[in-house]
């Protein structure tokens, strides 16, 4: 059993003894604080409001009730949202003027796993510092539960999806009409989650689209692995050459991750998905660019083509948003298909991540993936990663890295990255979601890339 507690909220696998896993008393526990959390962050009110919003994974919904019983305990007005995204639901905080919200998903984790992310009253995950306050609230249970009068009222909204939409179709560099023009034929793979309910509504109801539908009925039973990689994404990069579509899209379980497929089978790339974005936003406003010390080396080679700056940031949405803020970025993001566009919120959001490339794509004349990649820096990365028994064992690694690889250029903000000749190298990290150690590597060459995790992997297993 596993219980993870990071930056971006709670999650865990299913089952187990109180504590060890994702059980109805986590989630009693963990929201009774973020609301005593709430209280003291916005002090002197006298009703306070929550977005509540789940995935479609199978025990969302039975864990939605006891979310809505404790808010309603504790005195919170709970406006329920329903079958959502993770970033609709912080639309949705914005919209409402709400004091926060609370979102029912593990994210990416396969189906036997569940979580809470949570928001404050603008819209965005809690800080690193509101964390460890509500951390240490939970801890000495400094809970204080309402008296018959002072019960929270719950509420149900429908169709925050279409706002959600509407809000992304009033920015200027969004173009409705030129992507109805070019009547895009679309494979969308929605991973039995909310992607299947959004991104097909996105899609037809808006841009005109022909959507080409796989696993979009949201019953939550992931038919494969949902974190959307190469690896994982097979069976939709056969479907869009065989019915000849222009492209594919597939998205994570809670919709805040994006990746593309090219119009022969080809993946695009989850890192490309950030590049592309940023090469068109940076065509019509230049400023800096952020993302995290794990994401390709092709975004920092057009922030030096365009001629701005650019920041990289320990890995997680929180901290490229605080980065973001300092520097004033005009778009940033994490190389997983994690777009976050600061003038719709500072978030991570796939269906602006969708609706920004697919304007980009028709002002470039409908330009195919195949040929738009080619624009940018070819590098061929791996992605791997080493489930650990004991948290303790990340240290060992590290140890023994540092001295395989001293006199490397090195940055230790994040776990370790090493930097080599030609743009090459390796970051080596605890996950802030599961308990394993992930392994980025990259190069322009990809027998590089092979022969740099065969000797990384080595040193791993070997320091245990």
């Amino acid at each position: 059993m596993t219980l993870v507690k990071s930056s971006s909220g709670i999650r865990g696998t299913l089952g187990g003894k109180v504590g060890k896993g994702f059980s109805p008393i986590e989630i009693i526990k963990f929201s009774s604080g973020y609301v005593s959390w709430m209280k003291k962050k916005y002090k002197n009110k006298n009703r306070y409001l929550v977005i509540l919003g789940r995935d479609g994974r199978t025990t969302s919904s039975m864990f939605q009730q006891f979310l809505v019983i404790t808010f309603q305990s504790l005195g919170i007005d709970v406006i329920d949202i329903g079958l959502s995204t993770t970033p609709t639901v912080g639309i949705a905080v914005m919209n409402e003027k709400a004091d926060g919200g609370v979102m029912l998903t593990a994210s990416h984790n396969p189906k036997n796993w569940n979580g809470l992310k949570m928001f404050n009253s603008k819209g965005e995950f809690l800080s690193e510092k509101d964390i460890e306050k509500l951390s240490y609230i939970v801890e000495k249970e400094y809970f204080n539960f309402a008296s018959l009068d002072q019960l929270g009222s719950h509420f149900y909204r429908k169709n925050y999806i279409h706002q959600h939409i509407e809000t992304i179709l009033s920015l200027p560099l969004v173009d409705e009409k030129i992507i109805q023009k070019y009547k895009f034929k679309i494979v969308v793979d929605g991973i039995n989650s909310t992607g299947g309910i959004a991104v097909p509504i996105l899609l037809e109801e808006y841009f005109g689209a022909k959507v080409v539908k796989m696993y979009c009925d949201p019953h939550g039973d992931f038919i494969h692995n949902p974190e959307p990689i190469e690896k994982n994404l097979r069976e939709i990069c056969k479907k869009v050459s065989e019915v000849g579509a222009d492209l594919g899209i597939a998205v994570d379980p809670d919709v805040d991750r994006v990746v593309f497929i090219c119009e022969n089978g080809d993946f695009f790339g989850e890192e490309y998905t950030l590049v592309s974005v940023a090469d068109y936003i940076l065509k019509e406003k230049l400023g800096s660019i952020v993302t995290t010390l794990s994401s390709s080396q092709a975004l920092k080679d057009l922030s030096i083509n365009k001629g701005v700056p650019y920041y990289a940031t320990s890995v997680g949405e929180v901290h490229v948003v605080k980065k973001m803020k300092e520097v004033k970025a005009v778009i940033g993001g994490e190389g997983n298909g994690g777009i976050i566009y600061p003038d719709l919120r500072y978030g991570r959001d796939a269906l602006v991540g969708i609706a920004l490339f697919l304007t980009y794509i028709s002002k470039l004349s409908k330009i195919s993936l195949t040929e738009l990649k080619k624009r940018y820096s070819n590098y061929f990365m791996s992605k791997k990663k080493i489930r650990l028994s004991s948290n303790k064992k990340i240290g060992k690694i590290l140890e023994r890295i540092k001295r395989k690889y001293k006199g490397k250029k090195m940055n230790l903000k994040d776990g370790i990255k090493i930097y080599f000749l030609n743009n090459e190298w390796i970051h080596i990290r605890k996950s802030n979601t599961e308990n394993i150690v992930r392994i980025h590597i990259e190069s322009s060459l990809r027998e590089r890339v092979n022969f740099l995790e065969k000797e990384i992997l080595y040193e791993i297993k070997n320091s245990f």
